[in-house]
């Protein structure tokens, strides 16, 4: 993973491509694809369904958001509630959680 730490409004992330994203452009398009299967995922329904068999509990404490917990970690994925707007930060965040369950591509 190669790219630039940006600072901005309190969150730090990674930027793969510091000049496309100034100029408001992306090169690629990321996609999450789930290992076992090869499958990328293409909807919260079937993230949810590969998270639930492995251990992730669905939270409906905010309406804004999508929440997953798992029982045996102090970890929480929060997703907008809106697919379309399920970013590569959000991805990276599964594949952290989930060692080798999951993983982001360029399309």
């Amino acid at each position: 993973m190669s790219g630039v730490w940006v600072f901005k409004n309190g969150v730090v992330r990674l930027v793969e491509n510091p000049a496309a994203e100034s100029m408001g452009t992306s090169t690629r398009r990321k996609v999450l694809v789930h290992l076992p299967s090869n499958e990328v995922i293409s909807s919260y329904t079937v993230l949810e369904k590969k998270l639930s068999s492995l251990g992730w509990e669905r939270y409906y404490d905010d309406p804004d958001l999508l929440q997953f917990h798992k029982r045996s970690t102090v970890h929480l994925i929060s997703l907008p509630k809106d697919f379309n707007k399920f970013k590569s930060m959000h991805m990276f965040d599964i594949v952290v959680k989930n060692r080798n369950m999951f993983e982001v591509r360029d399309m």
